[in-house]
């Protein structure tokens, strides 16, 4: 298979799935629950905050399948869609890093955008979109249409669930919430690093957003909690973060930034 995807193995029984040099996921196959990315522990914070029991659960990418894991842990007996269209990443997750027997875990070699429009109506209590290519966000799950589809996918009270990688200005991110916004969600709420939050380096957001009302306060107690100091803006917060900006249309989608060379996330 080449260089172009490995598998770096820690001294802890850890694996980080490495895609054309980009760190993709982090996975324990003996310990399911460890959150290492600080955006995947930040899905499942919001996660938590829903309701107990099983959930029917869409991710949009898959890498070493990570969150899939975690779900299938805390809430057995979850449905679960991976729509991945890397197979060469899914074949060498799946033969390296098997997944649990007895799971309910489904992965098609499909991308987001044709992959949403193959499931039904109402078929998701969440849908996870942890889509990179090359490090980037790609500009097909970031348009109305796409996120208006994942609307469609979703029962009344579902959630999305979105990881947005951008520079310290937030442009990009401001461009995703307004977008969320036009494809009719009702309720938005980003949680992210203090760093992140402040402006004060690259990396990721999480977008949580809803027809029905978010359950801010849980996500709130849960970030209040976190090893790494956190925060998170709902409401009037986010509409702020929004300032002006446009939707990304099917005509204007773009990327998420290139992120930095690592030694180059902080600002100075």
């Amino acid at each position: 298979m080449g260089d172009r995807v490995r598998l770096d193995r820690d001294g802890y029984g850890g694996v980080t799935v490495v895609v054309d040099g980009t760190p993709q996921s982090y996975v324990q196959p003996a310990d399911p629950l460890l959150l290492v990315f600080e955006y995947v522990q930040h899905f499942a914070l919001v996660v938590g905050s829903l309701p107990p029991g099983p959930l029917a659960v869409t991710h949009v990418g898959g890498a070493g399948l990570t969150f899939p894991r975690w779900v299938e842990a805390v809430r057995p007996g979850s449905t679960q869609v991976v729509l991945e269209p890397d197979v060469e990443v899914t074949e060498m997750v799946r033969r390296e890093m098997p997944l649990p027997r007895r799971h309910r875990i489904r992965v098609r070699s499909l991308d987001g955008a044709t992959g949403m429009r193959g499931l039904a109506d109402g078929s998701a209590d969440v849908v996870v979109v942890d889509a990179f290519a090359g490090g980037r966000m790609p500009a097909s799950v970031t348009t109305v249409g796409f996120l208006a589809d994942v609307r469609r996918v979703l029962r009344p009270t579902g959630v999305v669930l979105m990881n947005v990688a951008d520079e310290p200005r937030r442009l990009f991110l401001g461009r995703v919430l307004a977008t969320v916004a036009a494809a009719g969600y009702a309720d938005r709420l980003v949680v992210a690093t203090s760093e992140v939050m402040r402006g004060r380096r690259f990396g990721n957001s999480v977008v949580a957003a809803s027809s029905a009302p978010l359950d801010v306060a849980a996500v709130r107690r849960g970030v209040s909690s976190m090893p790494f100091p956190a925060g998170a803006r709902h409401a009037d917060e986010v509409e702020r973060m929004v300032a002006g900006a446009r939707p990304f249309t099917e005509h204007e989608a773009e990327e998420s930034p290139a992120p930095p060379d690592l030694g180059r996330w902080h600002l100075r």
